[in-house]
């Protein structure tokens, strides 16, 4: 089971609705909507993101790394260094 099982509906829930502005976006742009308004829904789907993102994370260093721990310091190295990582590369976006 991945980390994120136990939340496994919500982080859905949560992408499907990601999905719908993501869509709305493409239809705006069709519709020749206003940039600020576009740019708006942007700043929104982006926001979406970067929740489920922080859930995953958080899901991950609970449920993972804590596991990782349990099983010895290579393996608690390793999911360490990984979730680093992951973390360094949301902080980019």
């Amino acid at each position: 089971m991945q980390g994120y099982g136990k939340d496994k509906t919500k982080v859905l829930a949560r992408l499907h609705r990601i999905e719908g502005q993501v869509h709305a976006l493409s239809q705006m742009v069709e519709d020749d909507a206003y940039c600020i308004d576009v740019l708006t829904q942007i700043s929104a789907a982006n926001s979406g993101l970067k929740s489920v993102a922080l859930l995953l994370l958080d899901d991950h260093l609970d449920h993972c790394v804590r596991q990782a721990c349990e099983q010895g310091e290579d393996v608690a190295d390793s999911k360490l260094s990984e979730a680093s990582a992951a973390i360094a590369r949301l902080v980019k976006s």
